[in-house]
């Protein structure tokens, strides 16, 4: 997309602020579609690595063209050996390793009321995480200023010396133009709107930044993670929203609006919604929770549900956020209800529901996620 795009070129291009001249990384090359596809295998691969051999086989590329990027992973520090593995005969294949300690992204989950930060290596392991207070409405400047200093104490210090993150992933409520990294009305908070986040934090922190939907990059970081086909994951925390996981890439549609699922009217004339509107799932979900009525907040929930899946026919439906956490049996169970309800009358067979659940789970991680994807030639981020 637009906004993995800046990112990716800002990295390719060595631009004043990119991390070229801190990391010692060839940054250059990974603006190849080839090396990408090199890098993925070895991240894949894990330790036990894979040899030159494997690599040629599975990305089509001849001996030579994988023994150069290697070579030139290897000078760069991003590929290491990893022992030697028998062959069908000659000498032993050398086999390789991605080395994940050679680059680092962050990823910033900025909520209406908190922000957590994580860095993350190329793994898309956490080795370090800032929690803080956060009041998205008190103005950019103080945004800004919580957002800098949480990313200036994440920067990985290796061996003491200064070393600059891969990039910035930030995560937040939305809508926002993630093509731009502007934001719109950010439900609650319409003093956002044109605000371009993206440019200003790159500005202050002089790396590149992506910015997204908080429900775009958790779904994109279970896609990375592993869960396949098309599914909708669903996040309820202080608003509501789905990020959308069709064909294994996340969708955004062409204006990057897709999953305003919470702004779906489900009641005419119902509560007024933040957004501006009258009896979306959000209000209506949110209203039952804080009147305690849980099942109630779930029954809405699979209703909203129910219509995104007649919509789109998707594999499953994932559920997360802080709102699910206090009691995801509850929630899992009022929406299952729903949808086998649903299958019931159409004589589909029933989506299964389910916490959603795996490796570094989390609206963060996936933020830093939208940095490494289009390293490992993911078009994701």
């Amino acid at each position: 997309m637009g906004g993995a795009h800046g990112a990716h070129g800002a990295l390719a291009l060595g631009a004043p602020g990119a991390p070229g001249a801190h990391l010692g990384v060839n940054l250059p090359a990974l603006r190849s579609h080839n090396t990408a596809l090199v890098l993925d295998l070895l991240r894949t691969a894990g330790a036990e690595g894979i040899s030159r051999l494997e690599l040629a086989e599975r990305t089509g590329l001849t001996p030579q063209a994988v023994s150069k990027i290697t070579a030139r992973l290897r000078e760069d520090g991003l590929a290491a050996e990893a022992g030697r593995r028998a062959s069908t005969g000659g000498k032993p294949r050398t086999v390789l390793r991605l080395v994940p300690e050679a680059g680092h992204a962050v990823g910033v989950h900025l909520d209406r009321d908190e922000l957590r930060a994580v860095l993350v290596d190329l793994d898309g392991t956490v080795v370090a995480e800032r929690n803080a207070s956060l009041d998205l409405g008190a103005g950019a400047e103080a945004v800004l200023a919580r957002v800098a200093g949480v990313v200036e104490a994440l920067r990985p210090e290796p061996a003491g010396a200064t070393r600059s993150p891969l990039g910035v992933g930030v995560a937040l409520p939305g809508p926002l133009d993630h093509e731009r990294g502007v934001l719109h009305r950010v439900t609650g908070f319409p003093e956002w709107d044109g605000f371009p986040l993206r440019d200003a934090l790159a500005g202050r922190l002089g790396v590149p930044v992506v910015v997204d939907k908080d429900t775009n990059a958790a779904a994109l970081g279970l896609a990375v993670g592993g869960e396949g086909g098309s599914f909708a994951y669903l996040h309820l925390g202080t608003g509501l929203g789905a990020g959308l996981v069709i064909g294994g890439s996340v969708h955004r549609g062409p204006r990057t609006g897709a999953g305003e699922f919470g702004h779906q009217v489900v009641q005419l004339d119902g509560p007024p919604c933040g957004c501006g509107d009258r009896g979306c799932v959000e209000a209506l979900c949110l209203g039952a929770v804080a009147r305690g009525e849980t099942d109630e907040a779930a029954r809405v929930l699979g209703a909203g549900a129910a219509n995104l899946v007649g919509l789109l026919d998707i594999d499953r439906v994932l559920l997360g956020g802080r709102t699910i956490e206090t009691a995801p049996e509850t929630f899992v169970r009022g929406v299952r209800a729903v949808l086998d309800a649903r299958s019931r009358r159409t004589g589909d067979t029933a989506v299964p529901v389910r916490i959603a659940s795996g490796p570094g789970l989390g609206v963060a991680e996936g933020a830093a996620h939208l940095v490494l994807a289009p390293v490992f030639g993911r078009g994701d981020g």
